[in-house]
């Protein structure tokens, strides 16, 4: 199989817009399905039917799999019959495999058209499940789809990745998929949906049309069509992502940060604020609160003048990502809490993780992860280059045991998840300096002569240097000194300050 199979999902839009959301998210999030194919879902206006039919015709010929969804209305007529029923006999035309779900069960009152379709269903002979939710839907799309892979093409899932979708299916929330129509799509944030498609598709973010964005936004399921107002609005998870105020709409959708002098919260907090951006530069606002609220010591590591971080910052950024990505978004009235004591950092995020992931699981390193969230879970991953799926706290614990710190602390606390990282104390000695850290490698090191190394010592213990001194220290000529400064300016060691006889060079301090 060398293409991924693209599969045309069918329903009454308006309808059943919350279970086209939820199957459109399932393949493209789970581990296994998104790997071997693609939701396709055309979005029409019924202003104009027959163009509408003629456009989704012409996608499904481009189709290799017809995934039907039935309730109760018939949908939008062309002729005699509707979209969606002429859509299903297309696909009998083009002899594709038919998937066939219906919502409810056969007390289900249904109209007059949609029971037409079901008793040709019935005649044709495809097979068709019933399903009560969306939870109950996505398993049944998944089983089913898993088969038809299996059965025709010999490509099944791992062990691994069967239970990775089962227990991610049952923990998912429905809140990322609600359809809304708070906000339109030009409303939204289009500078961070450029940064996610670009990251998510390995393209030039500067190359992306308005047309790519919108379409890589709605693959992903963070905007949907409205076909009678004819909008494309935001999901609840688009919402929260691209929002450039999530908590306008969703109040819980804020970090709020404090930062206190001592070891306990004393009610006045010497630092604060109320962060309220999309999600994916919140928690770049929220790192950078961490910044300016801990102690950066500068170390000479041999030829290297180093400004170290208290804490490893790749193992604060998964825990806001964590945070934000796997929260509970139904309570909304907590925030996710960011505190900054003097002897650590606390990240506090409403709701316990979910079933059947236990603290104690999550503490031995030993559980396979799982989502409520997961299209919030899949898109973060991009923005901060975080595995989506993995052992993140195992990340977290290696990130501060190699920072020469304690391993944080999981715990939980009046219904909120909590991550603590314990700091070094009044020890800043702990603190170490990983090798990638480094400005002066050996690689770097073995293109300097003993006179470029001592002149990068003298910058590597903070004084600055000019040609004259250099001069007179080493007994070169003025344009040795200048060849000098120029190669440690090329290897990205030193930086020119002012002109003329006033030029000097300082080292280049490498941070986090």
């Amino acid at each position: 199989m060398n293409e991924k199979l693209n599969i045309f999902v069918s329903s009454v839009q308006k309808e059943l817009e919350d279970e086209r959301v939820i199957v459109q998210n399932l393949l493209s999030t789970d581990p296994f399905l998104s790997a071997h194919c693609s939701p396709i879902l055309y979005e029409f206006e019924p202003a104009s039917p027959d163009k509408a039919l003629a456009g989704c015709l012409k996608s499904l010929d481009g189709c290799h799999v017809y995934l039907l969804i039935v309730a109760a209305q018939y949908g939008t007529l062309v002729g005699k019959l509707s979209i969606t029923h002429a859509e299903y006999r297309r696909s009998k035309e083009k002899k594709l495999p038919v998937l066939a779900f219906i919502k409810g069960d056969r007390k289900v009152k249904r109209e007059d058209g949609t029971e037409a379709l079901l008793k040709e269903l019935d005649g044709d002979g495809p097979k068709y499940k019933r399903f009560g939710n969306v939870i109950e839907l996505q398993k049944e799309v998944r089983a089913a789809l898993v088969k038809l892979l299996k059965d025709q093409f010999g490509i099944a899932p791992s062990s691994d990745e069967n239970e990775v979708a089962q227990q991610t299916i049952e923990a998912t929330s429905i809140f990322e998929s609600q359809p809304l129509t708070r906000l339109r799509w030009p409303e939204l944030d289009h500078e961070v949906i450029r940064q996610l498609i670009a990251a998510a598709e390995g393209r030039d973010a500067g190359k992306l049309s308005a047309a790519d964005l919108l379409a890589g936004a709605s693959v992903r399921g963070l905007v949907w069509h409205d076909p009678q107002a004819g909008e494309h609005y935001a999901t609840a998870a688009g919402i929260v992502l691209l929002a450039k105020d999530p908590s306008a709409v969703f109040p819980q959708c804020r970090i709020l940060a404090d930062a206190y002098r001592g070891a306990e919260p004393d009610g006045n907090p010497h630092d604060h604020e109320d962060i309220r951006r999309p999600m994916p530069t919140a928690i770049d606002r929220a790192i950078a609160f961490i910044d300016r609220n801990t102690r950066h010591p500068m170390r000479v590591v041999g030829l290297n003048r180093l400004r170290l971080d208290e804490y490893p910052v790749e193992a604060l950024r998964e825990a806001l990502v964590n945070a934000v990505a796997h929260r509970q978004y139904e309570d909304a009235g907590r925030k996710i809490m960011l505190e900054v004591f003097a002897d650590r950092v606390v990240i506090s995020s409403p709701g316990l993780p979910p079933s059947p992931i236990t603290l104690a699981n999550l503490r031995k390193g030993k559980y396979r992860p799982c989502s409520r969230n997961p299209v919030l879970a899949q898109c973060l991953s991009y923005f901060h280059r975080i595995e989506e799926r993995g052992s993140g706290f195992r990340r977290m614990r290696d990130q501060m045991l190699n920072h020469g710190l304690d391993q944080p602390l999981l715990g939980t606390d009046t219904g909120y998840f909590q991550v603590i990282f314990p700091g070094p104390g009044e020890n800043l000695d702990r603190i170490r300096v990983p090798e990638t850290r480094l400005m002066v490698t050996p690689a770097i090191e073995a293109r300097l002569n003993e006179r470029q190394k001592k002149m990068l010592a003298l910058l590597a213990a903070g004084e600055k240097l000019t040609s004259r001194r250099c001069e007179q220290e080493f007994g070169i000529t003025r344009d040795t000194a200048s060849r000098d400064f120029a190669l440690l300016m090329e290897l990205g060691l030193a930086d020119r300050q002012g002109r003329g006889r006033s030029t000097s060079y300082i080292l280049i301090t490498k941070t986090a």
